[in-house]
């Protein structure tokens, strides 16, 4: 009887006063619920994150329209000119090939003997002809074919990119105009094209930056007094070569060319315009209204107009550019017979085809340049970059731009934009501790013992130290344009200059 009562006063508590079993059990079901679903929930937002951030490279739009049943060449020799947007196209072979581990025909240095002919021991790692793969040359060189076959395989794509010699004067004028003594001498582009011979003599280093310059990467004899027949002879040579010559001038319409004799997928040929100059406001008319267009323009790529056009040079009269051409008259013959071929192949794959590729192309560097930089592409002076490991090096009297990438990028996303903004000089190194890994001792070294000599265009020496900042000349020639007096890094910190070496004024170690 005493058991029964307690019984009934226990049911009494618990199903008068906390509630009844059935609803115990119901809201311990629903907390269950809410705990799965909250769970599952942060997974899937992760994993959204994730995918929209890979989705810009992975997307069928990174593919471009079919290729067809073509194979994709994978051992390409690049011949890099000087002032043609040739650092942008380079990026791209270093792109391509490092995304599927292809092997790099490395320089020793910086550049593969330049301006001396090139030699194959220049390649870091050669052991003879064709005794490794080598997948990809592009490096600057003075193009030498029987020493470039001794490296590549056979059946080795071979290409190269041009510009009009009006405007590659006015840019090399202005990157070269302390190295090139041609060029010192004169006080502007306009009346070293007045009177060239007063300025230039043969005999003295880095003068070849100052006439026909293109010829001279081709590697041939930029002095000899033009002829026809002359320029014909070169002419032939380069064909006989070189499968394809891009213009720098008609640079969307040149990667899709490059695109489709490569059998590349379209992302592959997306590029941001790398060592392009800052320009004067008054310096270019006609710029579209991206950034992205804009800095595109100042690198000479991606013109329209006349089928010979040149971007406009300031402070030259219409007689000066004629005799430009005059003293550049072998380059001038091989811009307008490769510029002529240039148009007939645009002719044979089809204007419309054409048109409508290389929407697609601005379309996708815009996506890009909205996903991976900063202000939507805006470039920046290299002093205000961030990461001061993809400040692009200075060279001459010009302020050489660079990017910042957007913040808060997944790790994949990450990887890819940096790749696709990493400087020449900075991308060469990458790629070559991954061919080539140090031993463990010498990665312990001090920063100190890792400084070093590199060896600038032109052939001044620039010391630079593993953070890469690329602002300081020290030494050589003065090739270099450093950082004025009184700017200012992206922190705030006044830059100084002593003893001809850039200090940040809160961190004196930083820029030594």
């Amino acid at each position: 009887m005493l058991f029964r009562r307690r019984a009934r006063m226990l049911r009494w508590l618990v199903c008068g006063r906390v509630g009844p079993v059935w609803m115990w059990k119901a809201l311990l079901l629903f907390v269950a619920i809410g705990f799965a679903g909250q769970l599952l929930g942060v997974i899937f937002n992760k994993s959204s994150v994730q995918t929209a951030g890979r989705t810009i490279f992975t997307s069928p739009d990174a593919q471009g329209p079919s290729l067809g049943s073509c194979q994709q060449h994978t051992h390409i020799m690049f011949l890099k000119t000087h002032k043609t947007a040739s650092s942008t196209v380079l990026n791209m072979l270093y792109r391509f090939g490092e995304e599927r581990d292809l092997r790099f025909a490395l320089p020793l240095g910086y550049q593969l003997g330049y301006p001396l002919p090139f030699n194959a021991h220049r390649v870091k790692g050669y052991r003879g002809p064709r005794a490794v793969e080598f997948h990809i040359m592009g490096n600057h060189m003075r193009f030498n074919k029987p020493e470039a076959e001794k490296v590549m395989p056979a059946d080795t794509f071979y290409f190269s990119i041009i510009r009009n010699p009006v405007a590659l004067a006015e840019s090399s004028f202005a990157y070269y105009k302390e190295v090139a003594p041609a060029f010192r001498k004169a006080k502007t582009l306009g009346d070293f094209a007045d009177y060239p011979n007063k300025y230039y003599d043969p005999r003295l280093r880095n003068n070849h930056y100052a006439r026909n310059l293109l010829l001279f990467d081709f590697g041939m004899d930029h002095n000899a007094n033009f002829s026809l027949a002359l320029a014909q002879h070169a002419e032939e040579m380069i064909r006989q070569t070189f499968k394809l010559i891009l213009v720098s001038e008609y640079f969307d319409e040149s990667m899709i060319l490059l695109r489709h004799a490569l059998c590349w997928p379209l992302d592959a040929v997306v590029s941001f315009s790398l060592n392009a100059r800052q320009q004067k406001p008054s310096g270019i008319g006609g710029v579209s209204g991206s950034w992205v267009g804009k800095v595109a323009t100042a690198a000479g790529v991606g013109g329209k107009g006349g089928r010979l056009q040149a971007k406009t040079v300031t402070n030259i009269t219409e007689e000066q550019r004629e005799k430009l051409r005059q003293w550049n008259a072998l380059d001038w013959h091989l811009y307008k017979s490769f510029n002529r071929t240039f148009w007939e192949e645009i002719n044979q794959f089809g204007h419309a085809q054409m048109e409508e590729e290389v929407a697609l192309l601005k379309m996708r560097r815009e996506d890009l340049a909205r996903v991976c930089l900063r202000d939507g592409g805006k470039p920046v002076e290299a002093h205000r970059i961030r990461d001061k490991n993809i400040r692009p090096y200075q060279s001459g009297l010009v302020k050489i731009l660079g990017y910042e990438l957007q913040p808060g990028l997944d790790n994949a996303t990450r990887t890819a934009c940096l790749r696709m903004i990493r400087p020449e000089i900075q991308y060469k190194d990458v790629l070559d501790a991954k061919q080539f890994p140090r031993p463990l001792a010498a990665q312990a070294q001090p920063v100190q013992q890792n400084q070093g000599l590199m060896v600038a265009a032109g052939g001044s020496l620039l010391r630079h130290d593993s953070s890469r900042t690329g602002e300081r000349a020290v030494g050589g020639e003065a090739g270099v344009r450093t950082v004025e007096e009184g700017e200012r890094d992206w922190d705030g910190s006044r830059l100084m200059r002593r003893n001809r070496t850039l200090i940040g004024g809160n961190d004196k170690g930083r820029l030594r």
